[in-house]
């Protein structure tokens, strides 16, 4: 099969290989992959700015794919059904976290484009635990999104808790997808974006954004709580100092810059800021059935499998609106 891997560290891109078709182990799927999410973990993971990948891996975690074969011990699917498979690849089962339903914090989790290989490739194998039938509303390449954008967005979003006014910080895939949510559930939501981009402005009120502006300036009304999505550290005190007492701060990204310190006035009265760790299975199944019901419209770009470096460059250089997704 075609597959685009990572093979060196730092190398900063990935390469086209060819590699045997994988085998499923009994409690597998083997999936034949119709089209790939590009996420910022996957830049992360591809520029080295995380520990531990598995090298050489394929990259890719929000993977639409249909069942081609089923492990022996596999129950609950069968050749031809489409499925989704996320971030969150494997989790033990046994340990505190797992048997309390917090597997996102399992110590031994394995993830998918991380510790297994992922998406960027025709075909791909994963544990039928960790994959989801998908809604019937979306064709593949739109709902490849909502397997980490969707996913953790919506977890950060839960994790924020109630409130009317939501700002958003980094306008991007997740974030598109959670305004819609936010939207529907009728709260208000204030993006902020780089300064002097237009486009993305402009793109956050097309999805329904009350206001947009530039992260570094005042929304109109205080917040109550807010998601930053951008890896920018300095953007924590920013949103902080923008929301009302009590407000949530939920930093929704795998790896940030550094916080910079700040006065403990922005923390004080009783504000918390938080981080999300990974997702659950319950979140996919929360999220994907919120996903059918709205439904939720995935803004999406498409390119050819061997064009995955300049999908990653794309998303690099912020100029995408919406999300990369890579179709083999």
């Amino acid at each position: 099969m075609r597959a685009m891997a990572l093979i060196r560290p730092g190398d900063r891109k990935v390469e086209a290989v060819e590699l045997d078709i994988p085998s499923p182990g009994p409690a597998d799927l083997l999936v034949r992959v119709l089209a790939c999410g590009v996420c910022r973990t996957d830049l992360h993971v591809v520029d080295g700015e995380l520990a531990d990948a598995a090298i050489p891996i394929v990259p890719g975690h929000e993977i639409v794919g249909r069942v081609e074969r089923c492990g022996n011990r596999v129950d609950g699917f069968e050749p031809g059904t489409r499925v989704g498979i996320p971030w969150l690849g494997w989790s033990c089962g046994a340990c505190e976290f797992c048997l309390a339903g917090r597997e996102n914090l399992c110590r031994r989790a394995r993830y998918t484009g991380y510790q297994i290989n992922g998406g960027y490739a025709e075909y791909t194998v994963a544990d039928a635990r960790f994959c989801f039938p998908l809604p019937d509303t979306y064709d593949d390449e739109h709902a490849a999104p909502l397997l980490c954008a969707g996913l953790i967005g919506y977890r950060a979003y839960r994790m924020a808790g109630p409130g009317t006014r939501l700002g958003v910080y980094g306008f991007g895939a997740a974030a598109h997808v959670i305004t819609q949510v936010a939207v529907h559930q009728n709260r208000e939501v204030y993006a902020f974006v780089s300064p002097g981009d237009e486009q993305a402005m402009r793109f956050a009120r097309e999805v329904g954004a009350t206001w947009a502006g530039a992260s570094n300036e005042p929304p109109p009304v205080p917040l109550d709580n807010a998601l930053i999505f951008a890896p920018v550290g300095r953007l924590v005190p920013e949103a902080l100092s923008r929301t009302t007492p009590g407000g949530v701060v939920v930093c929704a990204g795998i790896h940030m810059s550094d916080i910079p310190s700040f006065p403990y006035r922005l923390l004080w009265e009783e504000r918390i800021v938080r981080s999300v760790a990974n997702l659950t299975r319950r979140d996919a199944e929360e999220f994907l059935t919120v996903a059918a019901e709205i439904p939720l419209r995935t803004h999406v770009q498409l390119y050819p499998l061997g064009d995955a470096n300049r999908a990653l460059d794309d998303l690099r250089a912020g100029r995408l609106s919406g999300a990369a997704v890579l179709v083999p």
